[in-house]
């Protein structure tokens, strides 16, 4: 028996109506969506009123469904998408609700393709009762998402989950950002579109979505200057926002729910250099950092534009210490108080003064030790113009991270300027360990790769807990033949590649950017 759906205009269907069933097989203008062909054992029959299946039901998720049910009893329900390369590419997923009236959200689909999805039935006493099997089809992508190869996949090494994509898309448009996940074989499995939305078609998310602790994702967007809750639908579930300012680059969320959020201040001459944090509930700031107060805004080190004096670009909270840690791209890593006073500052010890509240700023620079603990002495080192074999400053970093050990991680770009030269053109991801105002190098990866991962601008870099390996993502590598992102999985033991796939688009975000981050992460969460 098939039951067929609209391709373009998914229609509410009820799996018992048998007129329903002969009218659209004498309808020629329909591909089958839905085949119940597969054997029903008489439970789980018996127990259906009714199922719908709803395709794309936002309109913003080409990849995604939903099941709805309705039964007779109170049941559980778990699903299964069968994947294309054998168990491990499988979607599977259980439920906790019961009840008589269901929605199964169905997330993890391959584009132009007929796809398996299995539900399983369980009763309140989880004995199950049987399973039902529908075979959904899909659209292809479509034609600006990227090419993805995997060039390494240790799958049973690997940290569980997809990648996460904040892709930028084409270069020739603002108005297309679209974030995407595939798994470990290189398929794309989800994505949104928000081209026809009638709030986000203009999408600029910069940084890029990240996963809230209740599993929805958020963002912020720079062209209506709010910040976004949404489901794996596209839904809007909750909006912030940031009067008085205008959002750029990151929204962080503190374990109290709150937001940190990297802006500019309407009407100053100077941008990318405030911090707010909104309360999650009254959605009012409550805490602002103007960092042309606590830093220096005339230092022109690493930069000769005075308008764009510190380019911030990420901002981490440290629950060691109630702090904030501040990525200033051309500036260095700052930690401050809520008081908005200097912890210390992480970055080469050239050029420091004193901060608009006239503090002296050479007190908070931290002291580089090498392997053994011991102090390194050397001015060149210290100035950042050459290297110690146990140490290297950050040159124009990205995504700051606080590690579950206190540790300081981050993508160290190297920009055209690492050692105030142009000829030490590499990437790395690295860890600090800093305390008593000593920072010491305790791991890095990247810099005997060369041009092959160096990303002068964007790019990522997280800890994947479970495994203890690092995610290093380069966003805008151009030293090919075509700009590429690349994702990275690197076990911190011995820096062994575990994952690595290599993603293409079909024209680099201003001939340059394919991404500015990936993420590893599960498509379901509860």
């Amino acid at each position: 028996m098939y039951i067929k759906l609209k391709k373009k205009y998914p229609e509410v269907l009820f799996l018992t109506c048998i007129f329903l069933f002969i009218s659209c097989q004498n309808d020629d203008d329909i591909n089958p969506v839905v085949d119940t062909s597969f054997p029903c054992n008489d439970s789980v029959c018996d127990m259906l009123l009714a199922e719908e299946i709803v395709l794309n039901p936002t309109g913003y998720a080409p990849l995604s469904a939903i099941i709805s049910l309705e039964t007779s009893e109170n049941i559980q329900v778990d699903i299964s998408i069968a994947g294309a390369n054998g168990a491990d590419s499988d979607v599977v997923h259980s439920f906790s609700e019961i009840g008589t009236t269901l929605e199964i959200p169905i997330h993890g689909l391959y584009p132009a393709s007929e796809n398996t999805v299995t539900l399983s039935f369980f009763n309140t006493n989880g004995l199950k009762i049987g399973e039902r099997t529908y075979l959904i089809n899909t659209d292809a992508l479509i034609l600006d998402m990227p090419q993805i190869s995997i060039d390494v996949a240790e799958r049973n090494l690997m940290e569980k989950g997809m990648t996460l994509v904040n892709y930028f898309g084409y270069d020739q448009s603002l108005t297309l950002f679209r974030p995407f996940i595939f798994d470990s074989y290189g398929d794309i499995r989800w994505y949104l579109n928000f081209e026809n939305h009638p709030i986000l078609s203009a999408l600029d998310y910069d940084n890029g979505p990240e996963r809230l602790a209740n599993g929805n994702f958020y963002f912020g967007d720079q062209s209506t200057n709010a910040i976004y809750e949404i489901d794996l639908f596209g839904t809007i579930l909750n909006t912030w926002e940031i009067a008085g300012y205008k959002f750029h680059h990151e929204v962080f969320e503190k374990p109290n729910g709150n937001f940190l959020v990297t802006v500019d201040k309407d009407g100053e001459n100077t941008i990318e250099d405030y911090i707010i944090e909104i309360d999650r509930d009254s959605k009012e700031i409550i805490v602002v950092w103007n960092l042309n107060e606590s830093l220096d805004n005339t230092r022109t080190t690493l930069t000769s534009n005075i308008e764009d004096w510190i380019h911030v670009n990420a901002i981490n909270y440290d629950e060691f210490d109630d702090t904030i840690i501040v990525s200033g791209r051309t500036q260095g890593v700052i930690k401050l108080n809520n008081n908005n006073e200097v912890v210390w500052i992480m970055g080469s010890h050239s050029g420091w003064n004193t901060s608009g509240n006239g503090m002296a700023l050479n007190q908070f620079l931290l002291q580089p030790l090498d392997a053994s603990g011991i102090a390194i002495s050397n001015q060149a080192v210290l100035n950042g113009n050459e290297n110690h074999p146990d140490f290297e400053w950050n040159w124009f970093q990205h995504a700051t991270k606080v590690l579950p050990n206190g540790n300081i991680i981050l993508f160290d770009n190297g920009g055209a300027d690492r050692n105030f030269t142009t000829t030490n053109l590499y990437s790395r991801a690295v860890e600090f360990k800093i305390e008593n105002g000593t920072i010491q190098q305790v791991w890095d990866y990247g810099k005997e790769r060369g041009l092959e991962i160096y990303s002068r601008i964007v790019s990522d870099v997280d800890h994947l807990e479970s495994q203890n390996h690092i995610l290093m993502s380069s966003g805008a590598i151009v030293s090919g033949t075509q700009p590429v992102g690349k994702s990275i999985e690197i076990a911190i033991s011995d820096n062994s590649v575990i994952f690595e796939a290599t993603i293409t688009p079909p024209t680099a975000h201003v001939n340059q950017i394919t991404f500015h981050r990936t993420e590893r992460l599960s498509l379901y969460t509860n």
